[in-house]
């Protein structure tokens, strides 16, 4: 509520700065924008610049994604540092590192965009502008790699202006506004909401649901999670999905399953909530139930087809020493010779051949989830979150999502990626600094059989 009585104010201050500087609406928002831009840097009154600032985000959302596009190359040109003060400061600080000449080296080399973004976030609707801007850059980049440097110096000020300190924990039920309500069914990615019926399931009382706020935009969550309590750790996400699953008394409940977290704003994308969300709820739901000590997520593998097909990741000769006698069965029950082309045509159908592919696909998901890499890291990004926030590996389920989506992602396989309060920290210290992947013991064991193999 403070919030919206504080934009309300800005909104008050804009009013009157618009007419002190006798603004019109009437001009194209390509043509104007850069007088606009140049006036609200030079502008220092209160309420002349807050009403400058809302002349920009109103022109800029009036543009054509041509026009952005234009607007985005003069933020590349125009408002890029000076490279000849930037040389001279360069020159001064080598010949007499003070911190005068350090400090005026720091001013030379700010970008005046940055500058701008700063004066644009004073409008009423400045930092939503500012998110927007940036999501539209971002779609932009493969076509104009050139704008990099713009949205490098975007995502340097939003991560200050987002950073941790800022966020706000809110649960979210069937009680709150129905504005976040209908927000959470477009954001949600990983398991799609079908209905309000089925929202309302997924808020019921052995349920829960957490989201991040920035106070600048109260009824835009930035992430969520959401959370099951159940008995035992699941390994299939049908009954955490279906409607007509019967509501499980919490006093009852021996489990918490983290079963979707979905970044919100594109905008944001690449500025990380989700490691202090999911410690955070966890530390949140011990509070609330202390009985319960398992924390797990039942997470997708999104890139394990993809691997999969990839000849550099599993080729012939891998995948024939790390399914043995499994590789004579699945050739022969595709009519294959090439374990490759067998794999590749049972997969296809994987609900069709479960005899025959459970266990060579949980070993193959084990070997893609701890020894495939991107660089030195997990070539999985879901693997990679939970890896680095200090979870455990514990448990691959197969045939454990099977709808067409998780089909098609990774053969219907899910993971248990288990969250041991005690361990968080040093799991996550192993992981960043030494790549080690934290496993249950039996997956240790699994491991350890095809590691040498790979």
């Amino acid at each position: 509520m403070k919030s919206l009585w504080l934009g309300r104010v800005r909104e008050s201050v804009a009013d009157r700065g618009r007419e002190l500087l006798g603004l019109r609406g009437n001009a194209k928002p390509a043509a104007n924008i850069e007088k606009l831009c140049l006036a609200l840097l030079s502008e220092k009154g209160e309420a002349s610049g807050t009403a400058l600032a809302r002349e920009v985000v109103l022109h800029y959302e009036r543009m054509t994604e041509s026009e952005k596009i234009t607007f985005f190359e003069l933020l590349n040109t125009r408002f890029a540092p000076d490279e000849q003060a930037i040389i001279k400061a360069v020159d001064l600080y080598k010949s007499s590192p003070d911190p005068d000449n350090y400090l005026a080296l720091r001013r030379a080399s700010e970008p005046a965009r940055q500058k701008l973004f700063r004066r644009i976030n004073i409008a009423p609707t400045g930092i939503q502008a500012i998110v927007a801007m940036r999501a539209d850059l971002l779609k932009a980049l493969d076509q104009h790699p050139e704008l990099k440097v713009v949205d490098a110096d975007l995502k340097y000020l939003l991560k200050s202006w987002f950073n941790r300190g800022f966020l706000v924990l809110q649960r979210i039920d069937w009680g709150t506004s129905a504005v976040i309500l209908e927000k959470l069914i477009n954001y949600e990615s990983v398991h799609e909401i079908q209905s309000w019926e089925d929202l309302q399931r997924r808020l019921a009382e052995d349920r829960r649901c957490f989201a991040f706020f920035h106070p600048a935009l109260p009824e835009d969550p930035l992430i969520f999670v959401e959370v099951a309590l159940v008995n035992g750790m699941s390994d299939t996400i049908g009954p955490l999905l279906d409607e007509t699953t019967p509501v499980l008394n919490t006093d009852d409940a021996d489990s918490v399953i983290f079963y979707s977290i979905n970044n919100c704003l594109n905008g944001l994308r690449g500025i990380s909530f989700g490691n202090f969300l999911i410690k955070q709820v966890a530390t949140e739901l011990a509070r609330e139930f202390p009985a319960i000590k398992l924390f797990s997520t039942l997470s997708p593998i999104p890139l394990f087809m993809r691997a999969l097909k990839d000849p550099d990741i599993f080729n012939e000769t891998r995948l024939t020493a790390i399914l043995g006698e499994d590789a004579d069965l699945i050739c022969n029950a595709a009519d294959e010779r090439d374990i490759v082309k067998a794999i590749e045509t049972l997969v296809a159908a994987p609900q069709d051949h479960k005899d025959i592919l459970s266990g060579p696909l949980e070993l193959l998901g084990l070997a893609y989830l701890a020894l495939v890499k991107r660089g030195d890291n997990p070539y999985d990004p879901v693997a990679y979150f939970h890896l680095s926030n200090g979870a455990r590996l514990e448990r691959i389920n197969v045939f454990a999502n099977t709808l067409p989506g998780g089909l098609e992602q990774s053969a219907g396989m899910m993971v248990n990626y288990r969250y041991i309060p005690g361990d968080f920290e040093s799991n996550h210290e192993a992981f960043i600094h030494h790549n080690r992947v934290n496993l249950s013991r039996k997956l240790q064991k699994r491991l350890k059989s095809i590691r040498d193999l790979w």
